[in-house]
């Protein structure tokens, strides 16, 4: 038993998969913001928060910005099994990292949880909520949620990782 604990002691401490409990994080925030809007919200309906900032709540039954949003069983397949293999890479990526490398973990912690939040999502509804409405005058950007957020912010930090490295 004691070997077990040590070796699962070692596996997750000296590894990228330190940073994990960052995704773990994103992925619960992006849980309750969508549990929030699904139970207070009419589906449709706007909420003003502040000028450039409503609350819109929509489903997407596709990928970023409704892409392949028309329902199709090969489709549907495609739009999950994306987002399995991204995470299960990146978890793989992170147990071969060292776990002082901050930045990049948590990129990949980032995008984890992201890809995990609207995977969960789509499994469990059949589509993903959507509630961030930003814009100016009367240009909305594409309506997006806290997964989207930090899948972006992962993406784009693992981005400037790797130009850094061609350099």
């Amino acid at each position: 038993m004691f070997n077990i604990l040590n070796l699962i002691n070692k596996i997750i401490f000296s590894t990228g998969l330190r940073w994990l409990w960052i995704g773990i994080i994103v992925s619960t925030l992006d849980f309750l913001s969508k549990q929030y809007i699904y139970y207070n919200m009419i589906l449709g309906c706007t909420k003003p928060i502040i000028p450039l900032l409503n609350l819109y709540y929509t489903h997407n039954y596709g990928i970023a910005f409704s892409f392949l949003s028309e329902y199709n069983f090969w489709k549907y397949c495609f739009i999950i099994c994306v987002p399995i293999i991204i995470i299960l890479s990146l978890l793989l990526m992170m147990y071969y990292n060292h776990s002082k490398d901050k930045f990049i973990n948590i990129a990949y912690s980032f995008t984890i949880g992201g890809s995990f939040g609207n995977l969960q999502d789509r499994l469990l509804n059949g589509f993903v909520i959507d509630f961030i409405d930003l814009y100016i005058g009367n240009v909305h950007y594409p309506t997006f949620n806290i997964a989207d957020i930090f899948i972006c912010i992962g993406m784009i930090m693992i981005m400037f990782k790797t130009s850094l490295y061609q350099k």
